[in-house]
C-alpha cells in the first residue's frame, strides 16, 4: 500500500513540476487530484490496521481471562463449545532443567527452542525455507500451529538467524530441519 502511495506522490511531484514549467494549470489540477488520492490511500490504511488491532485485541484479552465468558442461565446446560478445555504443562522442575522450559518473550509469543549444538551446526549449512512474522522474533517450520492465521514472511534458515530471529519452542525448527536433514543423508 505504502508502495502505491509513494508511486503517486512522486506522479504528483513530476506532474507539478510539468505545471510550473508549461505554466498550464491542467497539470497542477492533475497534481493535486493524486495528491488527494494518495492521502485518502493512507488513510484508508490506517483505518484498516486500527480495525484489524481492535478485532486482535478483544480475541487476546479473552484468551487471557476466560473467567469473564458468559455463564449459560439457571437450568440451561453447557454446549460442546462453552466448556472449557485444561491443558496440563509439566512444571519446571519436572522437565528436570529449568533452563528447558520455553518463557514467551511478548504476548503470544511461543518462546525460544533450547537447540542443540549439533543441530545448530547443521542448519546452519542449510538453505532450508523456514517462515517468520513480522515484529515476533521467532522463526518456524510451515507447520507450526502457532502461525494459524498469521501474515508468514518466508526466510532462508541462515538469513534469519542473521537478522536475530531464534527458532519456535512449540515447532522447534531446529531439531526437526536437522533430524529430517540426517535422516536423508
Amino acid at each position: 500500500m505504502l508502495f502505491i502511495v509513494l508511486v503517486l506522490v512522486l506522479a504528483a511531484l513530476g506532474l507539478l513540476v510539468a505545471a510550473l514549467i508549461t505554466a498550464n494549470s491542467l497539470w497542477a489540477w492533475i497534481s493535486i487530484g493524486l495528491s488527494v488520492v494518495a492521502g485518502l490511500l493512507l488513510l484508508f490504511d490506517l483505518l484498516r490496521r486500527r480495525k484489524k488491532r481492535a478485532a486482535e485485541a478483544p480475541a487476546e484479552e479473552a484468551a487471557e481471562d476466560p473467567a469473564e465468558e458468559d455463564e449459560p442461565a439457571e437450568g440451561e446446560e453447557k454446549k460442546p463449545e462453552d466448556v472449557e478445555q485444561t491443558v496440563l504443562m509439566p512444571a519446571a522442575g519436572e522437565l528436570g532443567d529449568a533452563e528447558d522450559t520455553p518463557e514467551p518473550q511478548q504476548s503470544g509469543d511461543p518462546g525460544e527452542e533450547k537447540s542443540d549444538p549439533a543441530d545448530v551446526a547443521v542448519v546452519s549449512e542449510l538453505e532450508i525455507e523456514v517462515v517468520v512474522v513480522d515484529e515476533y522474533p521467532r522463526y518456524h517450520v510451515t507447520s507450526c500451529e502457532w502461525l494459524e492465521t498469521r501474515d508468514t514472511i518466508p526466510l532462508g534458515i541462515g538469513e534469519a538467524r542473521q537478522l536475530g530471529f531464534t527458532p519456535c519452542a512449540l515447532c522447534t525448527p531446529d531439531a526437526e530441519i536437522a533430524g529430517k536433514h540426517r535422516e536423508k543423508a
